[in-house]
C-alpha cells in the first residue's frame, strides 16, 4: 500500500510569505512527512492538489472582489474547489473572513462579549456604524442612544488594506464634520498607551505588547481632530508623539492569562476561525477588546517577549 505525504497548501501574498518565513517552515515540515505547496491562485487548483489543508490569507481578493471582476473570478474558482473537496480543511472559511473584514459586523460580535464573558469582566467600548452621510444632529443623537462619549476614534468600515489604517480622534461635536462614512465611531478609552495583541493559532495563542495612543481627557474638548495612521502608532518599531505618555501616567499591567484564554475560546466559537488576532487592553481590571484582525501567521522576530499558551 503506497504512502502519500500530507499536503498543505499556502495561498499568501509575497509580503505575508516573507513575514512567515515560509521556506524555513517548509523545510521543517518535510522532516515530519508533510509537503508544503505554494498555491498559484490564478492557476486551476485541481491541478495543484490534492490538499489535506489549505492555509490562506485572501483578504485582498475578498475586498477587491466587491468591485473587480478579476478578483471575483479568482474567489469564485477558489470557493468552487473547496466545495468540490469537502474533506480539505480550510483555514479559514471565506465567510468567516468576510465578516471579520467588515467592522460593522465584527464590532457587533465584539459588543456581545460583555454578557457571555461577564465573569471575566470583558467588554468592548460602545460603537456606532455610519452607513452614509448624515447631519451632525442625527449623528449626535445616535451617539447618545448608543452610549458613546468623546473623544471618539473613527475607523473605516473595511478592516483591511492601507486605508483601513487611516484613523482619526474626534474630540467634540464640531469634529463630527470630519467623519467620512462608511465608518465606525467608537468611544476612545484611555489605556495607558499600551495594547496587547493576541495572535490565535487554533487552541494556542500568543501575546505581544504594542505601543498605542496615549491618554486624552475624557469628555468634549475644544481640540481639532487628530488624523493618524495606526501603523505609525501601534507597530513594534513605532515611535510616535501620539504614544508618548506623561510621567504621571501609571503603568497598565497585562491582562490575566486566564481571561485571555477565555476570550480566545469565545471569539473562536463566534468567529468560526482558527487564525486571527485581536487587540486588547486592561483598564481598572476590565479587559477591553478594541479591534480584531485576520492573522495568517505568528509574531515577527521584532516582537520579542511574546508569551504563549496552549
Amino acid at each position: 500500500m503506497s504512502y502519500r505525504r500530507s499536503r498543505v497548501g499556502f495561498c499568501l501574498s509575497d509580503k505575508k510569505r516573507r513575514r512567515m518565513n515560509l521556506d524555513v517552515f517548509s523545510e521543517m515540515c518535510v522532516g515530519h512527512g508533510i509537503e508544503v505547496v505554494e498555491i498559484e491562485l490564478a492557476q486551476p487548483l485541481a491541478a495543484q492538489g490534492p490538499f489535506d489543508v489549505i492555509v490562506h490569507k485572501l483578504s485582498d481578493v475578498i475586498v477587491e472582489a466587491e468591485r473587480d471582476a478579476k478578483n471575483r473570478h479568482l474567489l469564485a474558482n477558489f470557493q468552487s474547489y473547496i466545495w468540490a473537496h469537502p474533506l480539505t480543511i480550510l483555514l479559514d472559511p471565506l465567510s468567516s473572513m468576510s465578516r471579520l473584514l467588515d467592522r460593522f459586523t465584527s464590532y457587533g460580535i465584539m459588543s456581545q462579549l460583555h454578557n457571555s464573558l461577564r465573569d471575566w469582566r470583558v467588554c468592548s467600548p460602545p460603537y456606532l456604524s455610519l452607513q452614509g452621510p448624515g447631519d451632525l444632529s442625527s449623528i449626535q443623537e445616535a451617539m447618545d442612544t448608543q452610549g458613546l462619549s468623546f473623544p471618539l476614534i473613527c475607523k473605516t468600515r473595511v478592516a483591511h488594506g492601507s486605508l483601513s489604517h487611516e484613523m482619526s480622534l474626534i474630540f467634540s461635536a464640531a469634529g463630527l464634520q470630519d467623519v467620512q462614512p462608511p465608518c465606525v465611531l467608537q468611544s476612545f478609552i484611555n489605556h495607558g498607551a499600551v495594547l496587547h495583541k493576541v495572535f490565535v493559532v487554533g487552541d494556542a495563542h500568543f501575546c505581544v505588547e504594542r505601543p498605542s495612543l496615549k491618554n486624552f481627557p475624557s469628555g468634549p474638548h475644544e481640540r481639532k481632530t487628530i488624523f493618524f495612521n495606526s501603523h505609525e502608532v501601534s507597530k513594534p518599531e513605532s515611535s510616535s508623539h501620539l504614544s508618548a505618555l506623561d510621567e504621571q501616567t501609571p503603568c497598565i499591567p497585562p491582562p490575566s492569562s486566564e481571561a485571555v484564554a477565555a476570550l480566545v475560546r469565545e471569539l473562536r466559537a463566534r468567529l468560526g476561525m482558527a487564525l486571527f488576532g485581536f487587540f486588547s487592553s486592561l483598564l481598572d481590571h476590565i479587559k477591553l477588546v478594541l479591534d480584531q484582525r485576520i492573522s495568517a501567521g505568528l509574531p515577527s522576530d521584532s516582537e520579542h517577549g511574546a508569551s504563549g499558551s496552549n
